[in-house]
């Protein structure tokens, strides 16, 4: 069965490893994104992989089940919020790296306008500020379903802050509720 603490590696490394092209766009995904690491999109180049398998495989089978698992195919990728309800095999099979990453937590959060930047929606939801569905969420690459993208909250006293609506308080407020200053400690 295998031992628990090592895992499969969900994602492959890239066959040349030193390709600039590659490197170039990776880098730039990576900031757009706000992704710790190229594992990360490595991980998501293999989920994608993965769906487009199962996308060819159910365009060259035939049959009645063949339409069965692609209607259920197709409503899950639904589901996911990585196609429109009347897409097809097609569509599948045009979905980019960019479509999955659009999906994750850290991103929807981003999107949604309750952090300033990629890399801060990132911090909120690993120090475990983000909320999806009432239910605590600490994983930035949480793959966020269709209904549950309504239901991302933050916690209000950080809202607040990302906002604007709380500010740091003046210097001279700061020095008036300490007693002055320093001109009574000469």
């Amino acid at each position: 069965m295998g031992d628990p603490k090592r895992q499969k590696p969900k994602y492959r490394r890239p066959y040349k490893r030193w390709d600039k092209a590659r490197i170039i766009e990776e880098r730039q995904i990576m900031r757009t994104y706000g992704l710790k690491n190229k594992k990360e999109l490595w991980v998501a180049r293999a989920e994608l992989r993965r769906i487009r398998k199962i996308a060819r495989d159910l365009l060259a089978a035939s049959g009645e089940e063949k339409e069965l698992r692609e209607k259920e195919f197709l409503n899950r990728l639904y589901r996911l919020g990585l196609l429109p309800k009347d897409a097809t095999l097609d569509d599948v099979l045009s979905l980019t790296v960019q479509d999955i990453l659009e999906r994750r937590l850290q991103t929807m959060v981003w999107r949604k306008g309750l952090a300033r930047t990629v890399k801060q929606a990132r911090q909120f939801v690993v120090h475990g500020h983000v909320y999806v569905n009432g239910r605590r969420v600490t994983i930035p690459s949480y793959w966020v379903r269709r209904d549950e993208e309504d239901k991302i909250t933050v916690d209000p006293d950080l809202l607040a802050v990302v906002r604007g609506d709380v500010h740091a308080p003046a210097k001279e407020a700061v020095e008036a509720a300490q007693g002055g200053g320093d001109e009574g400690q000469q």
